[in-house]
């Protein structure tokens, strides 16, 4: 049989069926799909490829997911670091906002986020912020998939004057984006801080219309969970509760400040949780008990947030911080075991999204989203469990490969679809405008 790729690897990491390493297998790619893993010796008797990958010294996993991010806010990578989130919001980022995002910004702050995202990776991100036709855009000609938040906040921005015009424009995008390949859309309002009871409820009846997922940062310090229990009487989630935007659609971002209730209330509608863990422990926001929230069945997705905040978008890293994050502040080593992370770095990511019945594993069918990265290094070696490798060992700098829709993305380390150089000097020139606000 004639096909596009045939990709053979020492150990391929499916993540369904769990916990399965295929040794010396082949993946073999037509059409921008996974037609089938098979042993290397098998697929050369029954494939003839067009393009044929050896990678003999090399781990496949399926191609990461990052369910939650700010992509343009690399632009802002290192601005006023070391602060407390709200200082660092209402002093430095939402001041530097106001003055230099436009189109233009969000254009170079993304492609120099996808540039990373791809050496790092990550195949498909979720992403929050204003212009988010310039997001679309880019991740388009980049050939990543996207999820693009229709934002909406109760204040003015470059994007939108007031609520109407942020419904109006996301609405739109929506409705250029809707068949896309490669583009999806959700609801993103900002944080029910931020958000009013009037626009949520709206939000939740436009989701249901659209089928969309709404994606939200929510419990994600402990001064915004007593400042709405103070001005509402309420939980932030139960008021969420209340508008009705609880559901299996809702991606809920942070969630680091959970009782008992807020986590009976996640279990019982199905809700999605994006742990953040290098961000949350940069701005000191606080430890979502993953492991409780893992054995209450609630699926945890995994995401860097901004570049601001991190200060990268490195999702292997956010893997290993994960589960060792998990295990101190569960007191027991076998919280989150390194497949696990995987699995909520991959799978657990799409399944928030909407999206795993074409991404989020390697199985027949579903889009060849596909990360390889090579492990015969000093650091790697020797090898008893890839996977646990992967987790505690690999560092980003081990990506050798991406494939996005059976397009290769990533080739023996470089980017095929953008140019590093352009990028880095678009970059440097947003550098002195920025740096008054560091």
């Amino acid at each position: 049989m004639n096909i596009d790729t045939l990709i053979e690897a020492k150990w391929i990491v499916p993540v369904e069926p769990e916990n399965m390493v295929l040794e010396d297998h082949a993946i073999a790619i037509h059409e921008g799909h996974i037609l089938e893993l098979l042993p290397i010796a098998d697929a050369a008797n029954k494939f003839t490829a067009e393009k044929t990958h050896r990678l003999s010294n090399h781990l496949l996993i399926p191609g990461l997911i990052n369910t939650h991010t700010h992509a343009a806010m690399s632009l802002f990578r290192g601005l006023s670091d070391d602060r407390s989130l709200m200082n660092w919001l209402n002093e430095h980022i939402w001041p530097a906002e106001q003055t230099v995002v436009s189109a233009d910004f969000v254009h170079d702050g993304t492609r120099h986020a996808i540039a990373e995202m791809i050496r790092c990776g990550t195949t498909c991100f979720n992403d929050m912020y204003f212009f988010p036709d310039q997001t679309a855009h880019v991740a388009s000609v980049a050939g990543i998939r996207a999820m693009v938040g229709m934002i909406v906040i109760d204040f003015p921005s470059a994007w939108a004057r007031n609520t109407a015009e942020y419904f109006h424009k996301g609405e739109e995008i929506h409705d250029i984006f809707r068949h896309h390949p490669l583009i999806h859309t959700c609801f993103a309002p900002h944080a029910p801080y931020t958000v009013n009871d009037e626009s949520l409820q709206r939000i939740a009846v436009h989701a249901e219309e659209l089928d969309v997922p709404i994606t939200i940062h929510l419990h994600e310090i402990a001064h915004e969970v007593e400042e709405s229990v103070n001005n509402t009487g309420e939980r932030p989630i139960k008021r969420l509760e209340r508008l009705g935007l609880l559901s299996p659609r809702l991606v809920a971002v942070h969630m680091t400040q959970l009782d008992e209730s807020d986590i009976s209330l996640a279990k019982k509608y199905g809700i999605n949780v994006v742990h953040c863990p290098q961000s949350n422990l940069k701005l000191a926001s606080g430890f979502c008990p993953v492991h409780t929230l893992e054995n209450s069945g609630i699926n945890i997705a995994l995401g860097t947030d901004g570049a601001a905040s991190n200060n990268d978008l490195d999702m292997i890293g956010e893997m290993q911080t994960a589960a060792l994050l998990a295990k101190g502040v569960a007191a027991n080593a076998e919280a989150l075991p390194a497949f696990s992370a995987l699995k909520m770095a991959t799978l657990n990511g799409a399944r928030a999204l909407g999206l795993d019945d074409r991404i989020g594993s390697l199985t027949a069918g579903k889009y060849a989203d596909i990360t390889a990265i090579h492990m015969n290094t000093i650091e790697c070696q020797p090898i008893y469990d890839p996977v646990s490798q992967l987790v505690y060992s690999v560092s980003r700098d081990q990506v050798s490969d991406v494939w996005v829709d059976g397009k290769h993305l990533l080739d023996n380390g470089r980017l095929t679809t953008l140019d590093e150089e352009k990028i880095l000097q678009k970059s440097r020139e947003w550098q002195p405008e920025l740096k008054r606000f560091h």
